[in-house]
């Protein structure tokens, strides 16, 4: 996926300015950055919820906004911010929404539907739950409904917003080391905003730091999670600390 200089407004107010990025296959890239610096807007406009007002997205050379409807679901999948869901449906059936695009006239799902729906289920540990109501299970486990809901639709890019919002640490530890797993091994093309510096960094391939609507930075997390970048962004100072069995780099706010 390619994105090349774009740019979006709410209102007259500038939300993103003449963004560009790359995001290969098989890569997962994090996006960070303090409230309002453009992280959600971007998911937005690459999901088609919000117009952008300038510049284009691409996806194997295909640009994002010429595709229909069913042919971007197909293409992008989509994990909203954590939210509560209500209404009647089971999680199998909201789950099973994600094979929407893929569905014929009468709307029935076929053989490779229902596998793909099983599997999803599975993968995220929602399978148990399959004939509960969504009304009737924790937030948490709506999330990881959500992220069952995206995979259903077999898409090759995931966009992901604030995923692990109001999951224990338990369901974090595991929705981030499966996605991690998805992308090896499916080749999946992933965008990810993220609030947790630490978090992110074990996960990710590249960051990349929105201030204020603009790229600040991006590269791989030891080039762009250090004290400076981090003041610079959250007007916060930062300790930066070296774990010496994993290797990796951690942030922790000075007191």
């Amino acid at each position: 996926m390619e994105i090349k200089k774009i740019s979006a407004h709410y209102g007259e107010k500038l939300a993103l300015d003449q963004i560009s990025l790359a995001v290969r296959k098989g890569e997962i890239v994090g996006l960070i950055g303090p409230n309002g610096a453009g992280k959600s807007t971007l998911i937005k406009v690459l999901s088609g919820v919000l117009r952008a007002s300038g510049g284009e997205a691409s996806i194997e050379g295909q640009e994002i906004t010429t595709l229909s409807p069913a042919a971007r679901a197909r293409r992008i999948a989509v994990v909203p911010q954590a939210r509560q869901l209500g209404g009647a449906f089971s999680v199998r059936q909201a789950v099973l929404l994600g094979r929407t695009a893929y569905l014929g006239f009468l709307g029935k799902p076929g053989e490779r539907d229902l596998e793909i729906l099983d599997w999803a289920l599975k993968a995220t540990a929602v399978d148990s739950l399959a004939d509960r109501k969504l009304a009737e299970i924790s937030g948490g486990e709506q999330q990881r409904v959500l992220l069952a809901r995206a995979l259903a639709q077999d898409a090759q890019v995931l966009l992901l917003d604030e995923p692990t919002n109001h999951l224990d640490l338990k369901y974090q530890v595991s929705l981030l080391r499966l996605l991690r797993e998805l992308v090896k091994k499916e080749k999946l093309t992933v965008l990810m905003a993220m609030h947790d510096l630490n978090q992110i960094s074990g996960v990710v391939d590249r960051v990349a730091l929105l201030v204020g609507g603009k790229l600040m930075a991006i590269g791989v997390p030891e080039e762009v999670l250090h004290p400076e970048n981090i003041r610079a962004a959250y007007q916060t100072e930062v300790e930066l600390f070296h774990h010496p069995g994993s290797g990796k780099h951690y942030l922790f706010p000075k007191t």
